[in-house]
């Protein structure tokens, strides 16, 4: 015989899946984090006495001091590239678009070193200001627009309060309010 359909029963069973399948997600995220010391120190089996390094598969060659400390560049820039990666597509905060400055950073700074240019983690704020210029009005703008609803204060009293002349204390303690 056909059992009648409980709507209850459903919701319970799409509740559980919903629940093993958030357990598996936070799972994996959770060996991804555990893998970055793991990641961080691999470059300890690249060769130190060597600029190329040839092997089946790649070759590596560098104008770095050695193989190793090229790889160590490297990683030091993708492993908080990575972490970074990993916060912003799992943060459900409002403020998380604010984290696209680091990683625009930690992401120029590993195409210097790809590119090997000289001035390693020196012009990399001159491509990153641009980005900085629209990121950060416009998350404190989403801040502003979020804590007017909180408060229930309408944009144009917001408007007014900017406007007003105030101490550089006053403006800092206004931050943090």
């Amino acid at each position: 015989m056909n059992k009648p359909s409980n709507k209850s029963t459903e919701a319970t069973s799409q509740h559980h899946k919903t629940v093993r399948r958030n357990l598996f997600v936070g799972g994996f995220i959770v060996l991804l984090i555990a893998a970055t010391p793991f990641i961080f120190y691999s470059y300890k089996s690249f060769p130190n006495d060597t600029k190329i390094w040839e092997t089946p598969y790649f070759t590596i060659d560098t104008a770095f001091h050695s193989v190793n400390t090229y790889v160590w560049f490297l990683i030091g820039k993708v492993v908080p590239l990575y972490l970074l990666l990993l916060w912003f597509f799992t943060c459900k905060h409002w403020w998380h678009w604010i984290l696209l400055v680091p990683i625009a950073m930690y992401a120029f700074q590993l195409w210097g070193i790809f590119n090997e240019s000289k001035g390693l983690d020196e012009l990399e704020i001159y491509y990153v200001l641009p980005l900085m210029l629209i990121i950060v009005p416009a998350v404190y703008l989403i801040r502003a627009k979020l804590f007017s609803k909180v408060r229930q204060t309408d944009l144009k009293s917001f408007e007014a309060e900017l406007g007003e002349r105030q101490t550089v204390w006053q403006q800092i303690k206004d931050l943090f309010r």
